[in-house]
């Protein structure tokens, strides 16, 4: 076999199961990741009357005390995290390492993570911001919706269940946590961080719950909502959405970021029009910022190694 004819290929496969949150062995049952400093609480099959049962990964730093409030953390693809060593690509965000160095260096306050599996096959229905794809007429939908077919993503009429998704997260995850681990309740304490689609339902999240994140981290945004931008409505939806909904300064913080190789190639003339947008609605670089990482990818390995720019930027004393 000619493997460099297949190659690109292959690396568009990846990218696929990459934007989906998939591995190449499904979702099937995984160890409790082993971290380097803390430990993890795994709430196994947490039930919603939302969406689908599925893992939470809690990660609690080293020296976690009930005596001691901590600031959450709620992040998505929750198995992509923490250990390289078990995830389909065999790489991870490497959380614990990142904020355990940025804990040692007293910059920020400590907090815990709150790690949430994405569902495999409805994941990228649950993290595609609803009301702004509701606002799209029939034919853009209809656009939309041949291609994510094209990509695997539907086989049926694509229907987002964000709302639904935000909701478990905010009146049966965010509970749960508060009342079984020592964490602030309140807004100033609470955030929210995600990569790729992840990052669009963080930002999502802040605009449909103000009142309950403080700040949002959204590395590698996929604006496009697709795998194209050709013939493609949803971008122009987002940013509409986003100026209508944004919150009034300086209440919350905001963090966008990208790189410019892979998928993320789509996303910086798209991210320059959103931080077009930010300062127009009077937010500056207190309460928000855009990083541009020329040379990086979409890969856990780019985010892993910007992570403490956006922790930094949330938890910062």
């Amino acid at each position: 076999m000619n493997l460099p004819i297949f190659l690109p290929m292959i690396q568009t496969l990846i990218l696929i199961l990459a934007l989906l949150g998939l591995s190449l062995q499904g979702i099937a049952q995984q160890p409790i990741p082993q971290v380097a400093s803390g430990s993890i609480e795994r709430i196994e099959h947490f039930r919603s009357q939302y969406v689908a049962s599925r893992h939470i990964d809690v990660w609690l730093p080293e020296g976690y005390s009930d005596t001691v409030k901590h600031a959450v953390l709620y992040m998505h693809d929750g198995q992509m995290l923490f250990d390289p060593a078990i995830t389909w690509n065999r790489q991870a965000w490497n959380v614990d390492d990142v904020a355990t160095e940025l804990f040692a260096s007293g910059q920020v306050k400590r907090f815990i993570v709150v790690g949430i599996w994405n569902s495999g096959p409805t994941r990228h229905a649950e993290y595609f911001p609803q009301k702004p794809f509701e606002l799209l007429s029939q034919t853009e939908k209809d656009s939309v919706n041949v291609q994510l077919y094209r990509v695997g993503r539907t086989r049926e009429a694509f229907k987002p269940t964000s709302d639904n998704y935000l909701k478990f997260i905010v009146h049966e995850l965010k509970p749960y946590i508060d009342k079984n681990f020592s964490v602030h309740p309140d807004r100033e304490n609470t955030f929210m961080a995600g990569s790729s689609m992840g990052g669009l339902i963080s930002l999502y999240a802040l605009l449909e719950y103000p009142m309950v994140f403080g700040g949002v981290a959204c590395l590698s945004t996929h604006w496009i909502g697709t795998l194209s931008l050709q013939n493609n409505p949803a971008p122009n939806a987002f940013l509409k959405y986003l100026e209508k909904n944004l919150p009034q300064p300086p209440k919350h913080r905001i963090y966008f970021d990208t790189g410019d190789q892979t998928l993320d190639a789509l996303y910086p003339e798209i991210q320059k029009q959103v931080d077009l947008l930010m300062t127009r609605m009077g937010y500056t670089e207190s309460h928000w910022i855009t990083k541009y990482f020329p040379g990086e990818d979409h890969s856990e390995k780019s985010w892993n190694k910007r992570l403490h720019i956006p922790l930094m930027f949330l938890f910062g004393k």
